[in-house]
């Protein structure tokens, strides 16, 4: 394993889990992802340092930032970003922002269909390297014919592009990490930012106003 190559620190919250892994180079220095509905933002740093640790680097030897941008759960995203930013920030080393279905999709044959459960009967989906959208199976876009197709309802996306099921190649950080290496020669990365692909669902204050009576 060179030891100059580039040392990236990835991470994702967009979902119910907490993941996290420390490439350098093409080898996997350290990876965990722990399952949980909350509390991400309260595990996601000591996460990482115990990564850190484990992998026997410090903050100073990062090279680059890497983390999930969604779409996904709209918390979660916000978690994930803000630290992203402000690790880079801090270490001044760049952050860079890859969606989950670009990851998920990395290092496949294109073409490829990555998709995503966006519940309420509606996915996440996106074909090669195409802006991602919100649809449902009954309403979605041309598809490319023979795709590999992985995710949420692959199987249904498969049959109906005449395509193939396929599994991610890398579990979601590490291939966060792996998306981002292939970025980092590129001038003037922007800051990572969320990626919303559906508004959020507003839920009415518990607190209620107090009622007005007649005169």
């Amino acid at each position: 394993m060179p030891t100059d190559a580039p040392l990236i620190l990835g991470f994702d919250t967009s979902s119910a889990h907490c993941a996290a892994a420390l490439l350098r180079g093409d080898s996997v220095l350290a990876q965990r992802r722990e399952e949980m509905a909350k509390g991400q933002a309260e595990r996601l740093m000591p996460l990482l340092e115990e990564l850190l640790t484990e992998g026997g680097v410090t903050w100073a030897d990062l090279d680059a930032i890497a983390v999930g941008i969604g779409p996904g759960n709209f918390t979660g995203i916000r978690i994930s970003v803000s630290a992203a930013r402000g690790l880079a920030l801090g270490l001044d080393v760049p952050a860079i922002g890859v969606s989950s279905l670009e990851a998920q999709a990395f290092g496949q044959e294109k073409p490829v269909i990555s998709s995503l459960d966006a519940r309420r009967d509606h996915l996440y989906l996106q074909i090669d390297s195409e802006h991602p959208g919100l649809f449902t199976t009954d309403n979605l876009p041309p598809l490319a014919t023979g795709a590999r197709c992985i995710g949420h309802r692959a199987d249904e996306i498969a049959a109906r592009c005449g395509g193939t099921v396929a599994e991610a190649r890398y579990p979601t950080a590490e291939a966060i990490a792996r998306v981002a290496a292939t970025r980092l020669a590129q001038p003037d990365l922007p800051a990572p930012a969320p990626l919303y692909l559906r508004e959020a669902d507003a839920a009415p204050s518990r607190e209620q106003p107090p009622a007005l009576l007649d005169d």
